[in-house]
């Protein structure tokens, strides 16, 4: 059975929204996209290898798919590890709106995603991956099928935008496994899931 990751670059507001660029996603009249991109020093480029050099899968909502899509197929230089994992691994895609996902090889999940992604860790081994697609990630940790958190929290407070953990999440505990900070002040902290939390006074 796979277990699932979830990478996901956060603000210290925890807001994910467009983190790569103004285009990104202004959904909502966000104008704070591209955030992350001060941030991206040689350590936190070595730290993304390592995380791509695991999945033997990716699970992507529609809105990531269509930014990876529209991008990654045109960088495929066989020395970027990043590239070759999301050009050739499987990759699915949960979405009631896509009839069609081009980037091969991809499968469009369009049934009940809790479902569908419980019978997708059944049927692989290893590691699949998310990156992004944080509406789907909030489905998924309702559900604890989000065994690990990867999360890049960037030293910047935006104030707008569409947050990982949102007001009515889910009481979950979890348990910190790794913890390193980049030159540039990011946090790479990963955390496994540990049940519900535990509750005691002072």
């Amino acid at each position: 059975m796979a277990t699932l990751s979830l990478t996901q670059f956060l603000t210290l507001d925890g807001v994910y929204q467009a983190p790569g660029g103004p285009e990104e996603d202004p959904g909502g009249g966000f104008e704070h996209g591209g955030w992350s991109f001060p941030y991206g020093d040689e350590d936190f480029g070595r730290y993304m290898n390592e995380v791509f050099a695991r999945p033997t899968a990716f699970l992507l909502g529609r809105r990531t798919y269509e930014i990876f899509a529209s991008y990654w197929p045109k960088h495929d230089d066989p020395d970027n590890p990043i590239a070759t994992k999301l050009n050739t691994l499987p990759k699915y895609v949960a979405s009631r709106t896509l009839t069609t996902a081009d980037w091969e090889p991809a499968t469009i999940l369009s049934g009940d995603v809790v479902r569908e992604v419980s019978a997708l860790k059944e049927r692989f081994d290893g590691e699949i991956q998310m990156h992004g697609s944080g509406g789907l990630a909030r489905t998924l940790l309702e559900h604890d099928l989000i065994d690990t958190l990867h999360l890049l929290v960037f030293p910047v407070v935006l104030g707008t935008g569409r947050r990982l953990f949102a007001e009515g999440a889910r009481p979950t505990a979890f348990r910190l496994t790794d913890a390193r900070t980049t030159p540039a002040g990011v946090t790479l902290q990963t955390y496994e899931q540990a049940g519900r939390p535990t509750y005691g006074s002072y």
